[in-house]
């Protein structure tokens, strides 16, 4: 199975199955020096845990990362690091029945159609657990990130047709739902408690923004940075759209009112090129232009539902299905530090690529 490696310089290769014995990631390319710890990565792992709340499913594993190699004497070495988390609260038989079964809106039918064989339980692959291996990566990345000035912030913009009526990213961490409004958060709980009773699930949006970024990261034809960022969110597997500043809205304006007009701001540091608005979501022609990076993300309902569905198995029948289990009547509180873990990931693996692009960067290195 080919694309399981993510990134160019920074690299990562996530590893196992929803209900294998482990799952984890090997990530390559990262410098020595960097300050890393087991426990610099479970505060990430931690945020995507299940079975943390009444709003995610109630499988409840530990998520306890290991770090079995990248690392000593709390710093990286400069060799990949592999970090690794034990399964320990799977219940397979749950799947028994989905053997021969396509569940809609997941990917049973076009694994078999593939492979001509698929792991039932759970999804394999193509289960959501896979993440665990992106927020690894990205939780390396960060640490990296946050020593250039870069910081990353994902939230959960909407759920259903709940939409976040405020903005204060420090409410985030005070709900269920990492929304930042408090009042539209209880608003989302309520919605995802009453689909919850009626079998069903619910998507939503989930925005992330990066700020501190430095103009001219990305590489302006087939490596530009809105391409990069869109690839590496589009593969997380809930996602189902991504749009950048404006976004889909850029469709109905004027170049006038879609053009952000620059300008010259002075301080103590100098002069800076500067931009009255950010519809192009801080990225011109492929390069990042200083201003914060905006993005948003469409998650879908999650598929696994109670609720009876329309289907068919490997056998030509056409049958109807309940699906059993433990499952998020929503995924998007969870998957909020995915977004930003596929972010970083992207953001520092074109850091180390743009060192590269100037005569000057390398002089600085090698010419004292």
């Amino acid at each position: 199975m080919a694309g399981s490696s993510f990134g160019k310089t920074f690299r990562v290769t996530t590893f196992g199955e929803s209900h294998g014995v482990a799952v984890g990631a090997i990530v390559d390319g990262v410098p020595a020096g960097i300050n890393l710890s087991e426990e610099d990565i479970q505060s990430f792992l931690d945020r995507r845990r299940p079975g943390q709340s009444k709003v995610t499913t109630s499988r409840d594993e530990s998520d306890k990362c290991h770090i079995y190699s990248g690392v000593f004497g709390g710093k990286t070495t400069g060799s990949p690091i592999m970090v690794m988390i034990e399964n320990t609260s799977q219940r397979s038989q749950d799947y028994d029945e989905l053997a021969i079964t396509y569940r809609p809106g997941h990917a049973d039918f076009s694994f078999d159609s593939k492979y001509g064989f698929r792991d039932y339980r759970g999804g394999g692959r193509s289960s959501g657990r896979e993440t665990i291996g992106r927020v690894i990566a990205g939780a390396v990345a960060i640490k990296a990130l946050d020593m250039l000035g870069i910081s990353i912030q994902a939230f959960t913009q909407s759920i259903g047709n709940i939409y976040a009526g405020k903005f204060n990213l420090e409410e985030c961490s005070e709900n269920d739902v990492y929304m930042p409004d408090n009042e539209a958060a209880l608003k989302a709980i309520e919605l995802i408690n009453e689909a919850r009773a009626d079998k069903d699930s619910l998507g939503g949006i989930i925005g992330c923004i990066a700020t501190g970024v430095m103009p001219g990261l990305g590489e302006p034809v087939f490596d530009k940075l809105d391409a990069r960022l869109s690839a590496a969110i589009m593969s997380i597997g809930a996602v189902k759209g991504v749009e950048f500043g404006a976004g889909f809205h850029v469709s109905t304006m004027s170049g006038s009112v879609n053009n952000d007009p620059f300008y010259i701001d002075e301080d103590d540091e100098g002069i800076h090129i500067r931009k009255k608005t950010n519809m192009s979501g801080g990225i011109l022609g492929g390069i990042s232009d200083g201003s914060p990076i905006i993005i948003n993300a469409a998650i879908k309902p999650t598929p696994s539902i109670a609720k009876e569905q329309d289907t068919v198995n490997a056998i030509n029948e056409e049958v109807k299905l309940e699906i059993k289990g433990r499952h998020d009547p929503t995924i998007v509180p969870r998957a909020v530090v995915v977004v930003e873990s596929m972010v970083a990931i992207t953001l520092f693996d074109m850091v180390l690529e743009n060192m590269k692009s100037k005569m000057d960067n390398v002089l600085k290195v090698y010419k004292k």
